[in-house]
């Protein structure tokens, strides 16, 4: 299966506000998440993607647009990986929200947690991971397993996605970090999910580009098999042969 890039949107108008935006129109890039998104087409040049898969919020829209121009590239909007719909919490102060019985619930038992008006977060994870593999199915079938593309989404729902690739229940995945303008990396393959970086916010990526595949021994491990003992670099990806470390 092709390789997905996680891309958090970067920073918004609402990030610094204390105000909970969700799915609010009009959320703009500030003056920093501009710069962050600008930087995204240097920053991500060694990584050649062959598709750009993104919410349809303003804020995710403007991060991709530098690198979606660079690229020559038309961002595909998917409704699925749309932020959380947080109902009747959306656009109040989160220190009102966190004096909430709900609150407790998100923190620590967020499979639970359903927002009054909106939806559940059990609900977004089944949504956002039915999304990322269809479109990974879709990637890989069109340009190859080899393939690499950007995903462009939100905290809370790029967080949900990452639970199930680490095959963490969804009570844990406060424990995750998705900063803006951060990447994370997962390769997909029929076995299970390899995360390969998480909330990256500026290390170099041309080592998750896979490599041409080899010839697989008949006897060798299979495409999806982990490795024991711990690869040495790159990404699990046709012949594993070769890859193990100490």
């Amino acid at each position: 299966m092709a390789t997905v890039v996680l891309l958090r949107h970067a920073r918004s108008t609402a990030n610094g506000s204390g105000v909970l935006a969700g799915r609010s129109p009009g959320i703009e890039l500030d003056e920093t998440g501009r710069k962050q998104a600008d930087a995204l087409v240097t920053r991500l040049e060694s990584v050649p993607f062959a598709e750009i898969v993104c919410s349809p919020l303003l804020r995710c829209e403007q991060t991709v647009a530098p690198l979606a121009g660079a690229r020559g590239l038309t961002p595909v909007t998917e409704p699925g990986l749309s932020e959380v719909d947080y109902g009747d919490w959306t656009n109040r102060e989160l220190k009102d929200l966190a004096k909430e019985k709900l609150w407790s619930v998100v923190q620590q038992h967020p499979s639970a947690a359903v927002f009054p008006g909106g939806e559940g977060l059990a609900s977004v994870q089944t949504r956002a991971v039915a999304a990322v593999r269809a479109h990974d199915a879709r990637i890989t079938a069109a340009h190859g397993h080899e393939a690499v593309w950007l995903l462009c989404s939100h905290g809370d729902v790029l967080k949900s996605i990452l639970a199930d690739a680490l095959g963490q229940h969804l009570d844990t995945f406060q424990r995750i970090v998705v900063n803006p303008a951060s990447v994370s990396v997962v390769q997909y393959t029929e076995t299970r999910p390899f995360v390969l970086r998480m909330n990256d916010n500026g290390g170099e990526l041309a080592s998750i580009v896979p490599p041409k595949p080899q010839p697989q021994e008949p006897d060798g491990p299979r495409p999806g098999d982990a490795v024991p003992g711990g690869v040495t670099g790159q990404p699990l990806t046709g012949d594993n042969s070769g890859a193990h470390g100490q």
